[in-house]
């Protein structure tokens, strides 16, 4: 129920974590009016916040500080700015939007990946960083207790003060003793199948010295914001502050809003509830959004320069495109936007302004701005995930959304500072345009759960604004319908309801559309076939491009050819490309963009290891799929010891009748009725359906392209294969193999000879004998999971398909063994792309080759 269920369970738990805490504000300002966080907002001076942007700048710093010392606990040290880069951009993100897997994650995983780091290096910089975090709100609530402690209350039992220092005490030295146990020993922790470096003594000190004075600054940012705090109150703030991240962490809701305020306001009975407010909020900006702000302006900024640059290879653009972070902040940025128009619209306006605009603009016209405001708000909102994903609809639509709300702000209010900011916005995103650069619909744009879970939060804020600022309104029914130039609460309550309907609606939409796009159709040529790209061809397997259920690719010379096919988001390509190798790995980095630009996943089927590298370029993981055989047909004979048995079978076929013979291509049409009973006759008696993409299917303007190879007996037709040959003789195979239930002894394996003698006679090189999936894979305790599901299918899956069997009739001819390979993404990803290879290949109804087909037979 859990594995179902369990993202479901988690954003319904996130979503009640934040209304309580909204109720928990609500109940702990019940006493507050809007008025008087107004009165606390002008006692606050320019030199308060000065103050506060200092050392909100002297946290980040240290923040940095905390990947560098990470790095070097781990033994893979960088530069600075880049672990400078990669905390900035982690904690930004995370700071704001919670979810620091899913949102500062990803941003480092961008930064560290490009400087060479591997997966598990960057699982143990989050990690080290994480444990340096809890070592110091450990470290500095303990001395905070020890040093000051504060009278603790909850409703009938207190805590004493002497039990407080003592627990102060005891934590310091129990951390002190964990210190020094790190002398010496091991240098590696294991915990169950994870290990992580363990910290010398000396980083162990640094780590809690630089958390505690990280959390120092910022929570002292937090205290010079107060009106009228002195430093003396410091301790009790901090323990208010480091109470209120904890939770705030543990709640998961995004950025803590809510949370963070109720439990710092709920900790702090001493200090004044209105000035308390106000410093949190000027705190929310000036240690969250100002930073991630900040931050967008210098990515967006990079994304600039760097798209500018010419870049002369498709490494170079894939490169950009994978490591380029200024969309995610902008994604950020433009959800605060939304954000802003929302709290604007459960604010009342300013008297003043909104006595100037009776002059401009009619009643009604400020009513629809209004609402209109509120629902460009709740669209930013929802819209803005859409441009971490880098669509181009998003794009599109957040522009227009952040122009209009602009507009809407000035005709609901003459508010122009958030136009000022809305306007400088869409700046920002218009300045990174070419980031965003995947082609979707707009319906595809609606978020996953968890980004709607967000909105949630970010409307919830809005619309408790919205009831702390007009708390002395007595609402009515007819409050609704009212329309005045004073019907602030008026215009609060519709825009918050219309803003809820769209809410409401997308998530319908969400839960019963499509969860996903559809692929989009690739620019590329689903023309007739190059003869170049075959005329070069080496390998039989390019005969696969006749099938007409593939899509194909070509280079700009039209020398070399990639067949592929998109299943679901899977795009699979069918082998190596066909044509001259120094194209191949132009092609293969094309449709790499192509995937990505369509929010797809490539997987390369069946390559060799001619494609290896440009697959492991291409950052793809590779998994052993199985081994071909090939049989040197120069000097091809049957008078060895290792090959007895085939000479027994095709004697004994002789004896029973069986005769050999080449059909022409133009000859085969005549004898295409008697192909086809034989043909039905073996797919009834294996109880099979006609395959695709990875092979032929009986299809007679198919099977009239190649030359075909006969066994009779007594003139009737009893097994027969078309041919594949390469113009250049390199290679000899065969693809649609049937035969009929009644035959000689043996008539296969006779007819593979045959061919191979007729092979060896017309001058090719080799007779490939197709692949036997799982053979050749080691199963070693250290061997990757797939590795050892392989080796175990091929020993014990015969019930599923002959593994083992396979590779044993083919071992008969002696042949050379060269693997295949599988190339697809990391993770979840690969499995989702073989589920799609095999609906793929199976070519039933859901299978898009096998509909390609259909509608080109019909």
């Amino acid at each position: 129920m859990l594995e179902r269920y369990g993202v479901a369970i988690r954003i319904v738990g996130i979503l009640g974590v934040a209304a309580l805490g909204f109720f928990a504000l609500h109940a702990l300002l019940a006493d507050v009016h809007a008025r008087d966080v107004r009165a606390a907002f002008h006692q606050v001076g320019a030199g308060q916040l000065a103050g506060a942007i200092a050392l909100t700048a002297i946290s980040y710093f240290l923040l940095t500080l905390y990947d560098v010392l990470a790095l070097r606990i781990i033994g893979r040290p960088l530069p600075y700015r880049t672990a400078a880069l990669a905390a900035l951009t982690s904690y930004t993100l995370s700071h704001n939007f919670g979810f620091a897997l899913l949102t500062g994650g990803p941003a480092r995983y961008r930064i560290y990946s490009a400087a060479g780091l591997e997966a598990a290096d960057i699982l143990r910089v989050i990690a080290t960083a994480s444990i340096t975090f809890w070592a110091g709100i450990i470290v500095m609530a303990a001395a905070a207790l020890a040093v000051h402690p504060v009278p603790l209350a909850f409703g009938a039992w207190a805590v004493p003060i002497a039990a407080q220092r003592a627990l102060g005490i005891a934590t310091i030295v129990a951390v002190g003793l964990s210190i020094l146990a790190l002398r010496g020993g091991t240098r590696t922790i294991h915990i169950f199948k994870w290990h992580f470096p363990r910290p010398t003594a000396g980083q162990a000190c640094l780590q809690v010295g630089l958390a505690a004075l990280d959390l120092a600054a910022a929570s002292a940012a937090l205290l010079v914001l107060v009106p009228g705090a002195g430093l003396s109150v410091f301790p009790t703030v901090f323990l208010g502050y480091a109470l209120g991240i904890v939770v705030a962490l543990l709640s998961h809701v995004p950025g803590g809003v809510g949370v963070f305020e109720a439990v710092v306001i709920a900790a702090l009975p001493g200090v004044d509830p209105p000035k308390l407010l106000a410093a949190l909020i000027l705190y929310r900006v000036v240690y969250y959004l100002l930073p991630l702000g900040l931050g967008a302006i210098l990515f967006a900024i990079h994304e600039r320069r760097s798209i500018r640059r010419p870049l002369a290879t498709a490494f170079g653009a894939l490169r950009f495109a994978l490591h380029g972070i200024a969309p995610t902040f902008l994604s950020g940025l433009v959800f605060v936007g939304g954000v802003v128009l929302l709290v604007s619209g459960s604010l009342p306006a300013i008297p003043a302004r909104l006595h100037l605009l009776r002059d401009l603009v009619p009643l009604p016209f400020v009513e629809a701005s209004h609402i209109a405001a509120s629902l460009a708000g709740t669209a930013l909102l929802l819209i803005a995930p859409g441009l971490y994903r880098r669509l181009d609809a998003a794009f599109l639509m957040c522009r227009a959304l952040l122009l209009a709300g602009a507009a809407f702000s000035l005709a609901k209010g003459i508010d122009y500072e958030e136009a000022l900011i809305l306007l400088g916005i869409a700046g920002l995103l218009q300045l990174s345009h070419p980031a965003f650069y995947r082609r979707t619909a707009m319906t595809g744009l609606p978020g996953t759960p968890r980004a709607l879970a967000t909105v949630v939060v970010a409307l919830a804020l809005s619309t408790w604004i919205g009831f702390f600022a007009f708390k002395h309104v007595a609402y009515q029914d007819d409050l609704w319908w009212r329309f005045a130039w004073s019907g602030d609460a008026s215009r609060f309550l519709r825009g918050s309801f219309a803003a809820a309907i769209v809410l409401v609606g997308v998530a319908v939409y969400r839960l019963f559309g499509h969860a996903r796009p559809p692929a989009t159709e690739p620019l590329a040529d689903d023309g007739g076939i190059t003869q170049p790209a075959l005329a070069h061809s080496q390998r039989t397997d390019a005969m696969l491009a006749l099938t007409g259920d593939k899509r194909f690719l070509r280079s700009e010379s039209g020398e070399a050819l990639l067949m592929y096919q998109v299943q679901g988001q899977s795009w699979i390509v069918m082998g190596d490309p066909i044509g001259p190798k120094t194209e191949w790995p132009d092609l293969l980095w094309r449709m790499r963009e192509m995937a990505d630009a369509a929010q797809g996943r490539v997987l390369l089927y069946q390559i060799s290891l001619a494609s290896v590298p440009v697959a492991i370029d291409l950052g793809l993981q590779l998994v052993k799929y199985g081994e071909e055989a090939r049989v040197a047909l120069p000097g091809f004979t049957l008078d060895t010891p290792d090959r007895k048995s085939l000479r027994h079978a095709e004697r004994r076929a002789e004896r029973e009748g069986a005769v050999f013979e080449i059909v022409a291509a133009a000859e085969v049409p005549a004898i295409m009725a008697e192909l086809r009973a034989v043909s039905d006759a073996w797919l009834r008696a294996k109880r099979q359906s006609e395959k695709a993409f990875s092979i032929g299917r009986f299809d007679p303007a198919y099977l009239a392209r190649f030359d075909c190879a006969v066994v009779r007996q007594h003139g009737r037709i009893v097994a027969f294969a078309n041919i594949w040959t390469t113009g250049t003789r390199e290679e000899l195979s065969v693809d649609l193999m049937r035969h009929a239930e009644t035959m000689p002894y043996g008539t296969m394996d006779y007819l593979f000879v045959q061919l191979m003698k007729w092979g060896s006679a017309q001058g090719y090189r080799w007779f490939n004998l197709g692949l036997a999936p799982l053979s050749g894979i080691e199963s070693r305790r250290l061997a990757p999971m797939w590795a050892r599901i392989g080796a175990l299918l091929y020993r014990h899956g015969d019930a599923f398909y002959g593994f083992e069997g396979l590779r044993a009739y083919k071992d008969k001819f002696s042949p050379v063994w060269e693997q295949r390979y599988i190339a697809g993404p990391h993770g979840v990803g690969m499995a989702r792309g073989l589920i799609d290879l095999q609906t793929l290949v199976s070519g039933g109804a859901k299978s898009v080759a096998g509909r390609k087909r259909l509608a080109l037979v019909a």
